[in-house]
């Protein structure tokens, strides 16, 4: 069976700290034929239900828990039987969110989340978020960094819960040190990989934001 790697675009509004925002966020589909796992299941699950498609879902996994990140995950987890996978540390921000229900299990940096063919390494990597986690598959080549690291430097850290210095703690320590031909699958927007980022570091610690 051939891995892939779907990526659903999906629309809706990210609301913390009393303002909201319109976005489009990045929902990534991994596996083969038969066996998928979905990365942030974003605003739509009636959409990401259909992406799927009659593929068995065994996992939901959360990089953080921005509601425009898991907003959508109960509905999802409730169609289709998967579980949902969450730092512990990003628990009062899902709360936010989902007061009534928990996730599934509880991700710990350095686990292998192992579905359909894939072998995902889970990172802790806060910054953005406590809890934020990027997933590392160095077989097929790919980081999922949710919104840790995008095209042009760190995720936005002006909001409760994160932290300029420890975003980039993270990328520099978990993120930059992976082969710079390694594709980087964002939360939000287009593609990029670590080697085209990697130079930048000093100049986003300039910025400080």
């Amino acid at each position: 069976m051939t891995v892939r790697i779907e990526r659903l675009v999906t629309s809706g509004q990210f609301t913390l700290d009393g303002g909201t925002w319109d976005v489009e966020n990045n929902v990534w589909i991994v596996g083969d034929e038969r066996e998928v796992i979905v990365i942030d299941a974003a605003h739509d699950a009636e959409a990401i239900a259909r992406a799927v498609d009659d593929r068995r879902l065994t996992a939901i996994v959360c990089t953080h828990a921005h509601n425009d990140h898991v907003n959508a995950a109960p509905e999802l987890a409730d169609r289709t039987g998967a579980t949902i996978w969450l730092h512990p540390d990003d628990l009062s921000l899902w709360k936010m969110t989902h007061p009534d229900r928990d996730p599934d299990r509880h991700l710990v940096d350095g686990q292998v989340i192992e579905a359909a063919g894939t072998d995902l390494t889970v990172l802790h990597t806060p910054g953005h978020a406590p809890g934020a986690v990027c997933l590392y598959d160095p077989a097929l080549g790919v980081v999922f960094t949710g919104d840790t690291l995008f095209q042009g430097g760190p995720g936005a850290t002006g909001r409760s819960y994160s932290h300029f210095p420890t975003i980039i703690d993270s990328i520099r320590d978990r993120l930059l040190t992976l082969p710079p031909e390694t594709k980087v699958l964002t939360g939000h927007g287009e593609a990029t990989t670590i080697g085209a980022e990697a130079p930048h570091l000093e100049e986003w610690i300039a910025r400080g934001h």
